[in-house]
């Protein structure tokens, strides 16, 4: 392995901003916030929209998007008339 090519590999808290949950784990990811974790120590706080606390796949819940509107608001965006 070279010296001096590969990025910094420290310790990082990810916390998802959907359900609230925080996990430490390794990673390359820099963040100018930090916070205290259980053990006493800083480390810097990354902020994920989705983790696996969240996800539908890992969580077995199904979230609903509102697409009610979505077609006819692209029909309007791009002067779409569709059909024949």
């Amino acid at each position: 392995m070279q010296k001096d090519i590969h990025p910094d590999y420290h310790p990082v808290v990810f916390l998802d901003t959907g359900s609230g949950d925080k996990f430490l784990t390794q990673s390359t990811m820099k963040s100018k916030e930090t916070i205290k974790w259980e053990d006493g120590n800083e480390y810097p706080l990354v902020k994920v929209d989705i983790s696996s606390y969240s996800h539908p796949f890992y969580t077995g819940q199904m979230k609903y998007v509102d697409t009610a509107g979505r077609v006819e608001k692209f029909q309007k965006k791009y002067n779409w008339k569709g059909g024949k």
